[in-house]
């Protein structure tokens, strides 16, 4: 129970509730058509805009156009950019950078730059220039990076890491229509929330693959106890199989003691192991027959 109060209530990413996700599919799209994503980031920043507020956004929405744009409102942006995105200027697209170099131009107050580290990454801001600054991981490690990038981890990793830990356990298949794509993937984040607020709230802190467990395990109706079945008299005895052989390679045999009393004889190769006399009978019905009123 304790865990349901956390998972469902509340779509979160952090602690901040998502109250505006209708913008994206309302029946009177008005951000569908050329420059979807520039539209899309207006309307949600509309409350916000001419304040001097920072926002910080992934690849998928960065352009020059859009960082000028949100500029000419007050606007500043920074984070990630798609190196073939329109007015990227060619000379940052053809650089050649060794490990740790980087290069940026900068047109209309908007800078755009790019710098190697395991592989490249392109950036835009119009807050930060291109200067190299000193970081320090967990590792006590030092080392330089564009100050954008550094502002861009410090702010995002949050969202980055949300993404991370959704995709530890993927559940989305491409044979799933697209409204089902998005309602699993919220249900996905959901759970990685609700995580986060278990843990941030409780003493006994779960790693994300037990709290699953967990959640399963309260979604799920009860458990049924077992029906406890009383062995008969019956079942207890065993019908076995004499493996010894003759001299002549043919297998020992016994007469059937039901078929003998019902004056046949028959002989069989299958006793019972249990009774004390460990008496011949056939496989097929003396068994049953001769342990009936035992």
């Amino acid at each position: 129970a304790e865990l349901r109060t956390f998972l469902g209530l509340l779509l979160l990413t952090g602690n901040v509730r998502l109250n505006r996700l209708n913008d994206y599919w309302k029946t009177h799209d008005s951000c569908s058509g050329k420059g979807h994503t520039v539209k899309v980031v207006m309307k949600l920043m509309s409350d916000f805009l001419g304040k001097g507020h920072s926002l910080f956004m992934d690849n998928f929405y960065n352009s020059f156009v859009l960082s000028s744009k949100l500029l000419r409102h007050s606007t500043y942006t920074t984070g990630t950019l798609r190196i073939d995105r329109l007015h990227t200027p060619p000379a940052v697209k053809a650089k050649a950078l060794g490990k740790g170099e980087t290069i940026a131009n900068y047109a209309q107050s908007v800078m755009i730059g790019k710098w190697r580290d395991k592989r490249m990454v392109t950036y835009i801001s119009t807050q930060y220039d291109n200067e190299m600054v000193q970081t320090t991981n967990r590792r006590n490690q030092t080392r330089m990076l564009p100050k954008p990038i550094v502002y861009y981890k410090s702010h995002m990793k949050g969202t980055d890491r949300l993404d991370q830990m959704v995709s530890y356990y993927p559940c989305e298949r491409k044979t799933l229509r697209w409204h089902k794509k998005i309602f699993v993937h919220f249900l996905q984040v959901v759970v990685v929330n609700s995580f986060y607020l278990y843990n941030m709230y409780n003493s006994d802190r779960l790693s994300l693959y037990d709290f699953r467990i967990r959640v399963l395990e309260e979604l799920l109706p009860p458990k049924e106890a077992p029906l406890l079945i009383t062995p008969t008299r019956n079942s207890m005895h065993r019908l076995s199989k004499l493996t010894k052989r003759k001299g002549n390679g043919k297998s020992v045999t016994r007469r059937c003691r039901v078929c003998y009393q019902e004056g046949k004889r028959k002989e069989t190769v299958y006793y019972c192991a249990v009774c004390p006399d460990q008496p011949g009978l056939c496989e097929l019905g003396c068994f049953d027959k001769y342990h009936e009123n035992k």
